[in-house]
């Protein structure tokens, strides 16, 4: 793989120069959904799977950027002078806006570079394939250009990029499990306070499999940005009555006692999924401390069940998925991963149900939506590096 990257930059680009090699990878939440944005807990962890960079820096202030997943768009330049997002060149955006944000904190690239992606996380799958990018372009810049940046900057500039170049309202979770990944564990991330530690994920006789439902979705075109301006707007009206900085504040009994205070009842929906889901996500981690793999799995469907009916974000593809998981049995829990609308789910299998799962799930998602999903499974892996 690193050859076959190597050599296809040289053939792009030229030999002369120092070449080097980087790696990203993606993230999958394990619990914690549209949490991270409403000041709650999330609970991801890195994959082994993500995105490779081949860059070189240029004497000039010339980008050209090229991607192996998008090959018929061939090499695509634009400079350090103009940097402003291109809607003909979508995911060029994504390096582009790291490198706008580097500059609006302080730290301007005045070089340019030629760069070559490869990304092994299947586009549109809500593994986080965007994010991968932005820590993988803001770890070249610490890299190649001597930022003063830590791995928890990188995730913070990440997501500064997309919210105020890309125009996603995203929240901290995606960056900065890419960024701060630790193999063989997840994160336990409180968002309002960035506070964090590792949690050894243990699956005795068990597996991570990501089922990814083939449809493809945006963020940025999706009703991301719709929920999340529904919890905003819920918490104004709960604030008129109790004291809170965040959805995230409050647990399920609080909750119960203000929402009256909400005066739409979607609106009710969403911060109910928000309080509720936050205090699953404790529960899940403690779950896990306590070697009780059944009770997580358990939290899991219920946190599948919630992102259905109360924050409703999964559909027809991710229902399939979820309910499909749990007639199956060795499942030992099941939900929608990601931001929704399409995108994959996460199954904690056992290892001796891991191929009829796959077989199972498979056979019943196609016949009812007419084709296919792809399987995946994963190992948890760390955050992003440089390899040559």
């Amino acid at each position: 793989m690193q050859e076959r990257l190597l050599e296809k930059f040289q053939e792009l680009f030229g030999a002369q120069g120092e070449i080097r090699l980087y790696f990203a990878p993606g993230r999958v939440n394990m619990i914690g959904e549209h949490t991270d944005y409403n000041g709650g807990h999330v609970f991801p962890c890195a994959l082994t799977i993500g995105t490779y960079g081949v860059v070189r820096k240029r004497t000039d202030d010339k980008l050209r950027f090229y991607s192996m997943n998008f090959e018929h768009l061939g090499i695509i330049e634009s400079g350090l002078a103009d940097l402003k997002p291109d809607p003909t060149a979508d995911w060029t955006n994504y390096p582009k806006g790291v490198i706008w944000a580097f500059g609006e904190k302080g730290m301007k690239i005045t070089e340019g570079m030629d760069l070559l992606l490869f990304g092994n996380i299947p586009n549109g799958s809500g593994l986080s394939s965007s994010a991968s990018v932005e820590v993988l372009t803001g770890y070249i810049l610490k890299d190649l250009y001597g930022c003063d940046v830590t791995n928890q900057d990188i995730a913070l500039i990440g997501q500064y990029s997309e919210n105020q170049f890309n125009g996603v309202n995203c929240g901290i979770m995606d960056q900065f499990a890419i960024a701060m990944g630790k193999k063989g564990h997840a994160i336990f991330l409180d968002t309002a306070t960035l506070e964090y530690s590792y949690a050894p994920i243990e699956l005795k006789d068990a597996k991570i499999v990501i089922s990814c439902s083939n449809k493809k979705r945006g963020l940025g075109d999706s009703k991301y940005n719709e929920r999340r301006a529904e919890c905003e707007k819920a918490l104004e009206e709960l604030q008129q009555f109790v004291g809170i900085r965040s959805l995230g504040d409050l647990n399920e009994e609080e909750f119960e006692k203000y929402k009256s205070a909400i005066k739409d009842e979607d609106r009710v929906k969403r911060a109910r999924h928000a309080v509720y889901e936050n205090q699953r996500t404790i529960h899940a981690v403690e779950a896990l401390k306590n070697n009780d793999v059944e009770k997580f799995g358990m939290l899991m469907n219920e946190s599948h069940i919630s992102l259905r009916d109360d924050y409703e974000v999964t559909g027809i593809e991710l229902d399939t998925l979820a309910e499909e998981a749990w007639k199956v049995d060795g499942v030992i829990g099941s939900r929608m991963t990601g931001a929704g609308f399409g995108g994959c789910s996460v199954s904690i299998v056992k290892d001796d149900a891991v191929n009829r799962f796959i077989e199972q799930v498979g056979k019943a998602y196609e016949e009812k939506i007419g084709y296919a999903a792809d399987f995946y499974v994963v190992e948890i892996g760390d955050g992003p590096v440089r390899l040559s």
